[in-house]
């Protein structure tokens, strides 16, 4: 028999996946890829160590629906995170005929995250995902309604637990009794939950309600400006995110770096209507935060990844006070 694990690499994952395997049920975990979230090297390097298979599949356009309107809202920040366990459940669950599973199980506690983990949550997100009494949750178990795979047997629900609450105290014993020692904090890892992040999403969706999941990498990186008619520039802040940029410019987009000066790279990306004007601009910008501040000009080289000679103009450095605010 098999089982598929929704699979973060954190403790709560690692001991739900291991209490069901030492039930000699073959376990497949699962790790959705997103711009928001994915496996790290840590989560890889946990399922090797527990000797489970993991799949990385790639939801980035379908989960963009779920970001732009959820039916349960929001968290603290741009976090849906209802419809997001709901929708990962549901993609877990219609994987289960491919891969020869039966049921599901996850890492999830009662009552360790206040939005998405208390009773009536756990009970929408199996209602929302269609997979109702399929999802097993090994960690709370028996404080919870008996589920398919145990009234049909599969799993013997004595063998499972009644953990809830916040406290991982107990998590810990067990994961020394299991030899896992290797696991993250309980951070999360999901970037929709981080401020500046959400901040800079909402505005990218409010200006271009379309967006898809392509480009979005550019959100994680940089000073973020918006220029003219809501065109992004985003200046790295040191030389690894000027090699960022670099990475994940597209071939439309304008690079910017002072050139005679050490300086930063920059992106100009187009969102609308785009000027000379506005690219004059994003140029004093970016001579502001080079070793060009203090001249009275700089000379600005414009190119892309597909002309790197590009062509020079020269701007007057923006003084701090006239540069524009950060997004």
């Amino acid at each position: 028999m098999k089982a598929i694990s929704l699979f973060s690499g954190g403790l709560d994952s690692q001991l739900a996946a291991k209490i069901i395997k030492d039930l000699e049920i073959e376990i497949i975990a699962i790790n959705f890829k997103s711009p928001f979230f994915g496996a790290t090297e840590e989560t890889i390097q946990a399922a090797k160590d527990l000797g489970i298979k993991l799949l990385t599949p790639d939801i980035s356009e379908e989960y963009m629906d779920v970001v732009k309107k959820p039916i349960y809202g929001y968290g603290k920040n741009f976090n849906p995170c209802i419809d997001c366990h709901a929708f990962m459940f549901k993609k877990a669950g219609d994987l289960m005929l491919d891969l020869e599973a039966s049921f599901l199980i996850t890492g999830e506690v009662l009552g360790q995250r206040p939005m998405s983990q208390n009773k009536s949550a756990l009970q929408t997100v199996e209602k929302l995902s269609g997979y109702k009494g399929y999802i097993l949750r090994p960690l709370s178990a028996k404080l919870l309604p008996i589920t398919i795979p145990e009234e049909n047997g599969w799993v013997d629900r004595e063998q499972l637990l009644d953990i809830s609450g916040r406290s991982r105290t107990r998590q810990m014993a067990l994961a020394e009794e299991y030899g896992i020692v290797d696991y993250p904090s309980p951070a999360g890892g999901c970037l929709l939950t981080d401020e500046n992040f959400s901040r800079r999403l909402k505005k990218t969706l409010e200006i271009t309600p379309d967006h898809g999941a392509k480009g979005l990498e550019i959100l994680k990186i940089g000073r973020h400006f918006y220029i003219g008619d809501y065109n992004l520039l985003v200046i790295g802040r040191n030389h690894s995110e000027n090699e960022s940029l670099k990475n994940i410019a597209f071939s439309t987009d304008y690079l910017l770096k002072v050139a005679d000066r050490p300086g930063p790279l920059a992106i100009l990306r187009k969102m609308n209507t785009m000027t000379d004007e506005d690219i004059y601009y994003a140029g004093q910008i970016v001579a502001r935060y080079s070793d060009a501040k203090n001249e009275t000009t700089a000379n600005i080289r414009i190119f892309n990844t597909e002309n790197a000679e590009g062509n020079i103009i020269n701007v007057q450095p923006l003084k701090p006070e006239e540069t524009p605010a950060l997004v």
